[in-house]
């Protein structure tokens, strides 16, 4: 089983060349102030230049108006949206409408309930990415990044269901048992692979890359014998 990566909140050039060099598949752009991983649409433009062709560009939102997503949509021409804030399924389905690219809706989990009832975007959304849902006392917390994990076992009766991806706290030393548990066929990273908050760490970035590869080997192999 080949399994995707996509390296979010990435912010610098030597961040971005580790994960088109380790494979990724999606490189991620957050477009949100509160988050130290957000930056300019000029600045992600910049970026994206160097990726378009190697890798699915994505853009991340946080409950966007119309403003800035035609201010990011002009500037970065992502591949994918994002939207990781409290959007309906309504919301959705309009700027799928609008903008002419797939739609990925971040939902975040802590229970099986949770995970049961994001399939309400499982028809609007081309894509569902399931976080880790923050406790109510984690100190300014934000709609994702925060670099905690969920019990994955609850998404083990969502493949073949719904196509997504999953995120929460994932790092080099974890991702292979959080795919052998989950069955997912996409991953996400942020915080793991990253030195502090907002700074990605190339060597990191390699690792998770190398790890989810060779957990991909391995499966192969096992297939086959």
């Amino acid at each position: 089983m080949s399994v995707k990566v996509k390296i979010c909140g990435v912010k610098s050039e030597a961040a971005l060349a580790a994960a088109l060099e380790g494979g990724a598949d999606y490189v991620g752009f957050v477009f949100y102030p509160p988050s130290p991983r957000s930056l300019s649409p000029a600045e992600a433009g910049r970026l994206a230049a160097a990726a378009r062709g190697k890798a699915r560009i994505v853009a991340l939102f946080v409950d966007p108006d119309d403003e800035l997503l035609a201010e990011v949509m002009g500037a970065l021409g992502p591949d994918l949206i994002q939207l990781h804030g409290t959007e309906t399924p309504e919301r959705v389905a309009e700027i799928h409408r609008r903008w002419g690219r797939p739609v990925m809706k971040a939902v975040s989990i802590a229970t099986q309930a949770d995970a049961e009832d994001a399939l309400r975007f499982a028809d609007i959304a081309d894509l569902l990415l399931f976080d880790a849902k923050a406790p109510p006392d984690l100190k300014d917390a934000l709609p994702g990044g925060n670099g905690i994990t969920f019990d994955w076992r609850i998404l083990s009766g969502m493949t073949g269901r719904v196509p997504f991806m999953l995120s929460g706290g994932l790092n080099p030393e974890n991702v292979a048992e959080a795919i052998r548990l989950t069955g997912a066929q996409m991953v996400d990273v942020s915080s793991g692979v990253e030195a502090k908050p907002g700074e990605k760490d190339p060597q990191l970035i390699r690792r998770f890359l190398a790890a989810v590869k060779r957990d991909a080997a391995k499966a192969e192999m096992k297939g086959s014998a």
